[in-house]
């Protein structure tokens, strides 16, 4: 079965300015199957790369390393046409509703615009039936929609006119960076069953780029968590979040806050703080990245970059506390997302 969306050792480097660099993205290898739609989620807390590989993903950066291919083509040696197919089937939903309008045209214009772009009806007729079953699918009465300015709807309104357009262009991929993060807890539900709506109806695969790993667990099949631009865990989000093994998995999941007062979870600020004076910390970019905060560093975690590992079969861990499990090449990460038998 070959690929839909893929990387190979993918990694981007920005410059600072005054000097130095940062690693944004660090060696990334996964892929999504051709015919066989899925919801993954990228996890990690911010600034762990996980939006600079969604934009990576849709082309709107270029790796430093490594290649981006979308139905077997190099991203960077695509045709105009080429890439203009790919922004139709990728298509992102941003963190921020509001800055995807421009407030001086009704919200019609944004569905419009994108059925006129990529020539999706042949009739206003059409164009009209198209924007109607969009809207009805996110939960919105087109009667009560359109014709409105952008500040007349509310923040969940206008995330799910977005979820709306993306549907309208007809996408094998939707790239969900943060869609509900920015409205409210009521709507969060309806925002992500149209999400979930998108996949099992329609065959569209849908990463979620995320911090929320309770989000991550209700919605989707697989889980990609990312520290410092690496992949540090990734197979079956049901083994990822109920059965951690990275360590920092494991404590993404306890600074998780807890219903009861009485019961403290980690504080990660904190944890940063105590293990910022290690003296082990200056030797940190010449192995593992998460030794300066791993409560289970050993010394060979500050000498070597550990290598993925599978310690059940549907996971991968760049941990050195699994290197008695099978060493797993690049290709074998990928297809720990390929957990369907």
């Amino acid at each position: 079965m070959s690929n839909v969306l893929e990387t190979e050792h993918v990694t981007k480097i920005f410059k600072r300015q005054g000097g130095g660099q940062v690693v944004a993205v660090d060696d990334v290898t996964f892929s999504l199957r051709e015919g066989r739609s899925t919801m993954v989620a990228v996890a990690g807390e911010s600034g762990s790369g996980k939006s600079t590989l969604a934009l990576l993903l849709m082309g709107q950066h270029e790796p430093t390393q490594g290649v981006v291919r979308y139905m077997g083509k190099d991203l960077a040696e695509m045709t105009a046409a080429e890439k203009a197919q790919l922004r139709r089937e990728i298509q992102p939903i941003f963190q921020d509703p509001y800055g995807a309008y421009n407030p001086f045209y009704k919200v019609d214009h944004v569905l419009q615009m994108a059925i006129s772009h990529y020539g999706l009806a042949e009739s206003e007729d059409e164009a009209e039936e198209l924007i109607d079953e969009a809207l009805r699918l996110v939960g919105l009465r087109p009667e009560e929609t359109l014709g409105r300015y952008p500040f007349e709807l509310s923040g969940g309104q206008r995330q799910r006119l977005m979820v709306a357009r993306a549907m309208i262009c007809q996408p094998k991929i939707i790239m969900a960076d943060e869609p509900v993060s920015m409205v409210d807890a009521s709507l969060r539900a309806t925002i992500l069953s149209s999400l979930q709506a998108l996949n099992q109806k329609y065959g569209i695969s849908v990463l979620y780029i995320t911090h929320d790993l309770t989000t991550a667990y209700q919605i989707c099949n697989n889980i990609m968590i990312m520290y410092a631009g690496q992949v540090v865990e990734a197979g079956s989000v049901e083994q990822v979040i109920r059965h951690p093994n990275h360590p920092y998995t494991q404590l993404l999941i306890s600074s998780i806050p807890l219903p009861d007062i009485n019961q403290r979870w980690v504080d990660m600020d904190q944890l940063d703080e105590e293990l910022s004076s290690s003296e082990e910390a200056p030797r940190m970019s010449e192995g593992c990245k998460f030794a300066p905060r791993c409560p289970h560093a050993m010394s060979v975690c500050w000498r070597e970059r550990p290598a993925y590992y599978q310690p059940d079969k549907y996971r991968a861990v760049a941990c050195f506390l699994h290197q008695a499990a099978p060493e797993l090449s690049s290709a074998d990460v990928a297809d720990a997302f390929d957990y369907s038998d």
